[in-house]
């Protein structure tokens, strides 16, 4: 196994990652801003690089800092957690050309799957349905209007290079395709350095639903699926799994599909592949190449450690997991606790933590970076912690996360706490009658 791994991420995705090191007696090295220095993960690491200033393009989106704190420490290779550069082909590329492991799939793999008209073709190739819309980008204006005027409107404007929700425009009628294409154009070029769009149907009352797939050189297996349709703005807020919509028929072949796809596009470690779900159809939406912020559901619901398993398979080439060792078994909900203020438009809320009291008992399971007396700063995602319990079926599940919501205790700044005890507790989640739109469209906090 490898003797040290430097972290390429700060917060709550470091301190995991540091963890799962530590469980292979892997020696670690936290990277982290000048802002940075006192925080857990710098805590947790046995070495620890400042990089830059607290701007991200300064320190976790600087290569050349990166770098150089895997010259100066001795690292063999590099976890990119999530966000920051862990879809980034160039610096897999520059990793690897450095004879340092990245950990994750090759730079070309990121390249082809980062590109969503380019993992759309690749995902059609390989036998996955896809949603009607363009071939490839959308050149200019006529052609927009053309390709929205025969697939039927409402369309959904999404940039090639990015996601999270930057570059989505919905366009309900054609006089409002013009002013939606241009600014969709401009936030994607501003976003993501690149203004290429494409055009896709809109589906108005769709479920979003993802496949946890691990794959070396020698097979690939799934871990189930997750259900992350409770969303604001494209951002989700609560996933869990199994879905509870789908029949287990429905279930099995998507699973298999994906499985069969991810086998054929020869990739390597963890890797999530997402899909549309409306009227008993499956449509294939996007790749990430890197591990999940929703992935600990899966962790609890199947007894795998993902990231574990990730240093394994960049170690050796091959998964160590068999289909067979997959046995998931109850419910199991995530929820992520952001610094913001619901009541405010979900306002970021940076600050001092005076009071930090974290839930624990029989499944429950918290995930964070924070501690009583640390600074969370206005510099990075507002994302501080999740809370993942799980149960021997939905109900349970749901009232495990309901009490252990209730035992988390944050002081000092404002946090979605208390936003995710009335969605878990209105009536359309109880009975799962809900769809990704449905926190736009019904005042739930």
């Amino acid at each position: 196994m490898f003797k040290k791994v430097l972290i390429a991420n700060r917060g709550e995705i470091a301190v995991r990652v540091i963890r799962a090191c530590k469980e292979w007696g892997i020696q670690t090295v936290a990277v982290h801003s000048d802002v940075d220095s006192e925080a857990m993960h710098v805590r947790l690491a046995d070495e620890s690089v400042c990089i830059g200033s607290h701007q991200p393009q300064n320190s976790y989106l600087n290569i050349s800092s990166i770098m150089s704190a895997v010259d100066l420490t001795g690292a063999e290779a590099i976890h990119p957690g999530y966000g920051f550069l862990s879809e980034n082909s160039k610096f897999a590329d520059v990793v690897n050309k450095h004879g340092i492991k990245f950990i994750g799939p090759s730079a070309e793999i990121i390249a082809k799957m980062g590109d969503k008209i380019e993992a759309k073709r690749i995902a059609k190739d390989y036998g996955l349905p896809i949603i009607e819309g363009s071939d490839g980008g959308v050149k200019n204006l006529d052609e927009a209007k053309k390709i929205s005027k025969k697939i039927g409107y409402p369309i959904l404007i999404k940039a090639a290079g990015g996601g999270g929700g930057k570059g989505m425009k919905i366009v309900e009628k054609e006089t409002d395709l013009e002013s939606l294409f241009l600014l969709a154009k401009s936030e994607a070029k501003k976003f993501f350095n690149n203004d290429e769009l494409y055009i896709e149907k809109y589906f108005k009352n769709p479920r979003h639903i993802e496949v946890q797939i691990m794959s070396g050189s020698n097979r690939t297996v799934h871990l189930g699926e997750r259900d992350c349709s409770v969303q604001r703005r494209h951002q989700k807020l609560i996933e869990e799994t199994p879905s509870p919509v789908l029949t287990e028929e429905q279930r099995i072949d998507l699973l298999n599909k994906t499985v069969k796809m991810v086998e054929k596009l020869g990739y390597e470690g963890a890797g999530t592949v997402e899909f549309i779900f409306e009227n008993g159809k499956f449509y294939f939406l996007e790749m990430n190449t890197r591990v999940q912020v929703e992935h600990p559901v899966t962790e609890v619901q199947t007894g795998i450690d993902i990231v574990k398993e990730q240093l394994w398979i960049a170690f050796s080439g091959n998964t160590a997991l068999k289909q067979s060792d997959i046995n998931p078994r109850g419910h199991s909900i995530e929820c992520r606790i952001n610094a913001e203020n619901p009541a405010l438009n979900f306002q970021p809320s940076p600050g001092l933590i005076s009071v930090c009291h974290q839930p624990s008992g029989f499944r429950t399971r918290v995930d964070g970076s924070i501690f009583q007396g640390c600074k969370v700063t206005p510099y990075y995602d507002s994302l501080i912690a999740k809370v993942i319990c799980k149960g021997r079926n939905r109900t349970e599940a749901i009232q495990r996360t309901l009490r252990s919501l209730d035992e988390f205790v944050i002081e000092g700044i404002d946090t979605t706490i208390d936003l995710h005890k009335k969605i878990l507790k209105h009536e359309k989640f109880t009975s799962s009658n809900f769809d990704t739109n449905w926190l736009a469209n019904e005042k739930v906090y």
